[in-house]
Formats: C-alpha cells, sequence, structure tokens
C-alpha cells in the first residue's frame, strides 16, 4: 500500500472545493481528522478546520455559513447513527441539503451502520479496509471529487430581489451571494449595486492583522463576546478571516474559526476566506 501511494498522483479539483472538518462531540481522537485535512489541503481544498469534540449544530451552522460542498467527520465515541443522521438533518432544513458529508471511525461503525447511514444520505463512511485497499490519498481523492461540484447560481439574480433577501435576513443567500464573489461568478451590474448600497451604510469596520500566531482569531472572539456581553446581543456582527492559499495546490487552512468561543449566536455571522490566486493578503471578492 505504501509502494501505491508513493507513485500515486493525487485528484486536482477543477472548481474551488471548500469542506469543513472535525471530530465529533464527545470525541478527543483528533490525530485522524487532522491527518485527513492535512491531505485535503495538498489536494487544493480550502479548508474549515474545527477541531475536535464538535456538536452537529456547531459544523452545521459553520458548513451553511461557509457554503462548503463537503463536510468530512471522524467519530469514535460511538452515537455516530444518531449523529450523522441528525447532521444530514439539520442540514436539509437549513437549506444546505446538497452538501455532502463524509465520515470515518475506525472499526466502531461497523457494515450494517454503514449501510444504514448510506441510505439516510450520508455520501461515504470509510473503513480500514478503504485504508487498505486504496490508501490515505485514494480515500482523499474519492472525497474530494465527489465534492468537485460548482455552486448553484442565484435562483433570483436580480440585484433588487439579492438586496431584499439580504435585508430580510437570508443568510443561505448571504454565504452563496459570497461564493459567487469569490468565484467571480457574479453579474458586474449585482456587484456594482451590492457595492453601493454598502457604501450607503454606515456601519463601523475593524481590521486586524499580524503575523502567523499573534492572537488575530483569539483577540477577535474576546472582542465578539465584549461586546455580547456590553450590549445584551442587540447588535449584528459580520466577521470575515482571511488565510493565504498555497501557491502549487491552492489549499487553504482557513483556521480563524476554530479559535471562535463566542460566535454561536443568531446575530452573529462569520465566513472565512483564501486568498487565492491574488497575489495579496486580503481576498479579491472584497470590495
Amino acid at each position: 500500500m505504501m509502494a501505491c501511494a508513493a507513485e500515486h498522483t493525487p485528484y486536482k479539483p477543477t472548481h474551488k472545493v471548500r469542506f469543513v472538518t472535525a471530530a465529533s462531540l464527545f470525541d478527543g481522537h483528533d490525530a485522524t481528522i487532522n491527518i485527513m485535512r492535512r491531505i485535503l489541503q495538498a489536494t487544493g481544498v480550502e479548508v474549515i478546520h474545527l477541531g475536535h469534540n464538535r456538536s452537529v449544530g456547531e459544523i452545521v451552522t459553520a458548513a451553511l455559513q461557509e457554503d462548503v460542498q463537503g463536510v468530512a467527520i471522524t467519530s469514535y465515541q460511538g452515537g455516530h447513527v444518531e449523529y450523522f443522521k441528525y447532521m444530514i438533518d439539520l442540514l436539509r432544513a437549513g437549506g444546505g441539503g446538497d452538501i455532502r458529508v463524509f465520515g470515518g471511525g475506525g472499526g466502531v461503525i461497523v457494515s450494517e451502520e454503514l449501510d444504514e447511514l448510506h441510505r439516510y444520505g450520508v455520501s461515504r463512511i470509510y473503513t480500514p479496509a478503504d485504508g487498505q485497499r486504496i490508501g490515505l490519498q485514494g480515500m482523499i481523492d474519492e472525497v474530494v471529487r465527489l465534492a468537485d461540484v460548482a455552486p448553484a447560481p442565484l435562483a433570483a439574480p436580480d440585484a433588487d430581489t439579492v438586496l431584499a433577501g439580504l435585508r430580510a435576513g437570508d443568510r443561505r443567500l448571504l454565504a452563496r451571494l459570497i461564493t459567487l464573489l469569490e468565484n467571480d461568478a457574479c453579474s458586474e451590474a449585482l456587484r456594482t449595486r451590492l457595492i453601493t448600497e454598502g457604501a450607503a451604510c454606515r456601519v463601523p469596520v475593524l481590521g486586524v492583522t499580524g503575523t502567523g500566531g499573534a492572537g488575530k482569531s483569539s483577540l477577535t472572539d474576546e472582542l465578539v463576546r465584549r461586546f455580547r456581553l456590553d450590549q445584551d446581543d442587540r447588535l449584528q456582527l459580520a466577521i470575515v478571516s482571511i488565510d493565504p492559499s498555497r501557491q502549487r495546490t491552492g489549499g487553504a487552512l482557513l483556521g480563524d474559526r476554530i479559535r471562535m468561543n463566542a460566535i454561536d449566536h443568531p446575530h452573529i455571522y462569520m465566513r472565512s476566506l483564501a486568498t487565492r490566486d491574488t497575489g495579496s493578503e486580503i481576498s479579491a471578492a472584497l470590495p
């Protein structure tokens, strides 16, 4: 298997593929998901990594706000059937029924449960036998290939309808709109209208920058926490975080969300962006 893996050419996605990765609730085993997210990055995927001990609600909220094509979960805590089914239910209820869910649990998830989860809507649960058969890169290639799809266009792309939806608080519309702006798939008329309308909104904007590990995300989380406490959750807050893309593969670790402990509230929205091909420290999707 090691010889085959050494000769294997990783799959190269044709679209900008985004994934949320995490280990499940009550599960401190994060070695496997850390390996998987590294291989996903090396295969050209933009990864929003949440770490371990993550609830279904946290993962689904991240997946919907980040508008990912896939979610990859490791689960060794024994409650995997209920956990994965609840995830499928919440994704469908939130308008993310097209988001593919992948998972693995070593020998904890038995064959009967695999079949049950696949029938319910989980795209693929991997087993130790799969690792022996195709290797780690082979499993990641299959995951990325299944998620390598272009995001659907807006159902009603005219500016008036889009702006009305945004003002009404349609977060799924907001997430998809940001994706289309990132992918340069938004009409120039809509882009211009968004910039014009946005400029008319007198909203304070705070920028936080610094070298890697300086504490930017921890500082941001503390600011959010204090805003919430001071204003009794009356404020609506948006967090836009930016991380660099790898020049060789195009993959990226969008790692700020893992540090955010105070963002679990309907008034708070977070989106992680990669620099992609800008040659700059910010995303081209920003005005």
